[in-house]
């Protein structure tokens, strides 16, 4: 209820809401470079280290992102909205017309995860009980199949374009600096009065085995996940807004500024725990310590990003993504005189671009 989807669907608006500010600065062919470079990335996680990689699906979002935006605001919000819908119109036609877009994908999936030896006996002890990067890696190339069933099968990219789109409108129009014009309170509100209702359903829904049928649930899905997921970005805008001067806002930047860094390192970490080339801990542990094992690692993760931060100014694999986006070098050594804090919209914004702190004006 409280959980699923919602963390996607705000680090999908996040990201439209970064395209929106490498546009301004760089225009959407720069962009469209970063984002192949990230199709790369994408790849080479899927298959070589873990199955549920996003990146390459976000890349491809983000290539078709740069075909909209020369669009007005309104048109972007109706496409931004239908693309979100897509998948209640695509399961319905799969409910009631029998049209199955992922069995195709379905089917390879099991014919290379057979070839591998893989079977639904076996399939969820295999990456426990693996002795060697080798029987990884045969789990690794069925599981980038799989991997591309999941995406059909949820329609996902129609609903990260959608999201990607909801992201870049907000950030066109800055709404993320301008937090003390927007009626905060009143959206909290009304984002609660839909996503708690529609969330309780969706949960039941889920697990009761979709007992209104595929559409509703998808129509519930769609409902409920976007609300919520917006009630805690608002509830967090509020908190910033009545206090921007906590040192918990600078802490919690640092991992910002190093997402990708910090996405590879949780699945290498996620590697070490729980494969069997590693602590071979994969379904020993219940949920509840899984859940504590990832908020102990993101906690971790923190105190790692703000000390690397404060000797260089961007992480190891935004900075390799740097290169290779604007083909040449950037220097990585911050001047530890100046060390990097965040002080908020209202104080200091400190730019990626070159690195240095500017004043902004006392709206921002």
């Amino acid at each position: 209820m409280l959980v699923d989807g919602k963390f996607y669907t705000i680090f999908s608006i996040l990201f439209g809401i970064g395209f929106s500010l490498i546009l301004a600065h760089h225009g959407r062919r720069l962009f469209a470079r970063r984002m192949a470079i990230l199709v790369g990335i994408g790849f080479l996680h899927l298959m070589f280290i873990w199955s549920g990689d996003i990146l390459l699906l976000y890349a491809i979002g983000g290539l078709l992102l740069t075909l909209f935006v020369k669009m007005g605001d309104r048109r972007l919000l109706a496409i931004a909205v239908s693309l979100i819908l897509v998948p209640v119109a695509l399961d319905a036609l799969t409910e009631f017309g029998g049209v199955d877009f992922a069995r195709p994908f379905y089917e390879k999936w099991w014919a290379v995860a057979t070839a591998n030896g893989i079977t639904e006996g076996n399939f969820a002890t295999w990456l426990r009980d693996a002795d060697s990067y080798g029987e990884v890696f045969a789990f690794l190339r069925q599981g980038a199949c799989e991997r591309m069933w999941e995406f059909v099968e949820g329609h996902r990219l129609p609903k990260v374009l959608g999201l990607f789109i909801m992201g870049y409108l907000m950030g066109k129009h800055r709404l993320f600096a301008r937090l003390h014009e927007l009626p905060l309170r009143r959206m909290l509100l009304f984002s609660l009065i839909i996503a708690l209702p529609t969330s309780l359903l969706y949960a039941w829904s889920a697990t009761t085995g979709h007992p209104w049928g595929r559409t509703a649930h998808a129509a519930l899905y769609a409902a409920s996940v976007i609300p919520m997921a917006l009630s805690y970005a608002v509830s967090l805008g509020m908190l910033y807004r009545h206090r921007p001067d906590r040192s918990a806002w600078s802490w919690l930047a640092a991992p910002g500024r190093m997402a990708l860094s910090c996405y590879i390192g949780q699945s290498l970490i996620g590697v070490f725990l729980f494969y069997g080339i590693g602590m071979g801990l994969g379904l020993s542990q219940g949920l509840v310590y899984i859940e504590l094992t990832a908020l102990l690692v993101f906690l971790l993760q923190i105190v790692l990003c703000r000390c690397w931060l404060h000797f260089f100014r961007f992480g190891p694999l935004e900075w390799l993504w740097r290169l290779a986006t604007y083909g040449h070098y950037f220097p990585i050594r911050r001047n530890n005189k100046q060390p990097w804090r965040m002080t908020g919209w209202r104080g200091y914004d400190v730019s990626e671009g070159d690195g240095k702190v500017a004043k902004t004006s006392g709206k921002e």
